[in-house]
C-alpha cells in the first residue's frame, strides 16, 4: 500500500516573531490566507488516501497539526517527544508502516516547502512509487532543476539517466551528494548541468530504509524495533518516550544516502521554494509596483520600494512611507523591522532574546 509521510517538526527561527517555539512556520497563514501544512497535504490528497497520509511532528504542535488537518485520523499525527532530526523521524515513520503494511511504499516530503504547479510534483511523486514498487532495494530521491547557484541548498550530481515502464519522467543515476557549496562552486554546478538542487523529498520502501538505517546506523536498531514493537498498544507512547531520545541525531543524507549502494533521482522542473526566511515570500508573491511583498489585509504602503510587509492579523493596518529594502513583519506581542540584507542576523537576535531573559516572546 502507499503511504505519504509528511515531516512537519521544523520551527523556522528565520520568521520570526510570527514562528515561535509553540507555533511553527509550517501553520502560519501565508499564502492567501492558507498554511504551508494545508498547501502541502493539497498537493498529496488525490493521491493517497487521507487515512494513509501520515504527519511527523514536534510534541508541541500535534494539537495545531491536528486543528490544520481535520481529515486525517487522529492517530495519523505522530509526535516525536524531541528533535533527533531525519533519520529518527524517518525512521520512526518506517517502523510504524512497516508493523502494520510489511510491502508499505513510502513517499516523504515536507511540510514547508512550496512547489508549483502541483500537477508536475504529483506525476513525479507517483513515477517515483511506482519505479520502488517495480524495483523494491530502490531510493528515489527528486532534484530540483537550479534556476540560480544558491549557496543555501544541498546539491545532488546526476549521472545517466533510463526509462521507467510506465512513468512519464526519467529516473537519474545519482553520482554524489553535494553539501551547500560557496559562490564560486555554486556557479560551477549550475554552469555544467549536472546538478540539481537536494529536495529532501524520497520514495522508498518502508522496509528497504529500515534495513539500511540499521546496516549504516547500528545504535539505532534497538530503539526502532523496541517502539515498533509497542505500536498500538498501551504502553505505545511510553515506549516512544523512553527509546526515542536513545535515536543518534543525524540528517537521512548522512545516515543513509550518502552510503547506499544505489540511489536515483527524478527530476522536479517545476518552482520550488523553500520556505526559510521572509526574503523566500518574493518567490512566492506577486510584488507592487514599487517591488514590495505585501502580505497584510489592511495596510497602506507610501513611497516605499523592494521592502516586505507582513501581519496575519486581519484587522491590524500596517503603514509606511519611505523605507527602502526592509522588513517588517507584526505579530501580536512582537514587531520585528530590519534591513532586508541583515536578516541572517535573525538567530542572533533570537539568542540576545533568550539571554535578557525574554523567553514568552519566543
Amino acid at each position: 500500500m502507499r503511504f505519504a509521510v509528511i515531516m512537519a517538526g521544523g520551527t523556522g527561527k528565520r520568521l520570526w516573531p510570527l514562528s515561535r517555539e509553540d507555533r511553527p512556520k509550517q501553520v502560519l497563514r501565508l499564502l492567501d490566507g492558507e498554511t504551508l501544512l494545508r498547501r502541502c497535504f493539497q498537493r498529496l490528497s488525490s493521491l493517497f488516501d487521507h487515512r494513509n497520509i501520515i504527519v511527523l511532528t514536534n510534541k508541541g504542535y500535534s494539537d495545531l497539526v491536528r486543528e490544520n488537518l481535520p481529515e486525517i485520523p487522529f492517530d495519523n499525527v505522530i509526535a516525536e517527544p524531541i528533535v533527533r532530526d531525519t533519520a529518527g523521524a524517518i525512521g520512526l515513520a518506517a517502523s510504524v508502516l512497516s508493523r502494520f503494511d510489511p510491502d508499505a511504499t513510502m513517499a516523504v516530503v515536507t511540510a514547508d516547502q512550496v512547489i508549483k504547479p502541483a500537477d508536475v510534483f504529483r506525476q513525479a511523486l507517483a513515477d517515483g512509487m511506482t519505479c520502488v514498487e517495480k524495483n523494491p532495494d530502490a531510493l528515489i530521491t527528486f532534484g530540483i532543476q537550479p534556476s540560480f547557484p544558491s549557496t543555501q541548498l544541498g546539491y545532488i550530481k546526476l549521472g545517466k539517466s533510463q526509462a521507467c515502464p510506465e512513468c512519464n519522467n526519467k529516473i537519474f543515476e545519482v553520482e554524489a551528494f553535494k553539501e551547500k557549496p560557496d559562490l564560486a562552486t555554486a556557479k560551477e554546478y549550475l554552469a555544467s548541468g549536472e546538478y540539481c538542487w537536494n529536495s529532501g523529498l524520497f520514495v522508498w520502501k518502508a522496509k528497504r530504509v529500515l534495513e539500511l538505517l540499521f546496516e549504516n546506523l547500528p545504535q539505532a536498531k534497538q530503539p526502532l524495533q523496541k517502539i515498533q514493537a509497542a505500536w498500538g498498544g498501551s504502553h505505545q507512547e511510553e515506549t516512544l518516550a523512553e527509546y526515542f531520545v536513545k535515536l543518534p541525531k543525524i540528517s537521512i543524507d548522512f545516515a543513509v544516502m550518502e552510503k547506499a549502494p544505489a540511489v536515483s533521482a527524478i527530476k522536479l522542473n517545476c518552482r520550488w521554494f523553500d520556505m526559510g526566511s521572509f526574503s523566500a515570500l518574493a518567490d512566492i508573491i506577486q510584488s507592487d509596483a514599487g517591488g514590495n511583498i505585501v502580505v497584510a489585509n489592511q495596510s497602506e504602503i507610501f513611497d516605499c520600494e523592494d521592502s516586505i510587509f507582513v501581519t496575519e492579523d486581519k484587522n491590524h493596518l500596517i503603514a509606511a512611507i519611505g523605507l527602502k529594502d526592509m522588513v517588517v513583519v507584526h505579530s501580536p506581542d512582537a514587531t520585528f523591522v530590519c534591513p532586508v540584507d541583515k536578516t541572517q542576523k535573525l538567530k542572533e537576535l533570537l539568542e540576545l532574546i533568550r539571554e535578557h531573559g525574554k523567553e514568552q516572546y519566543l
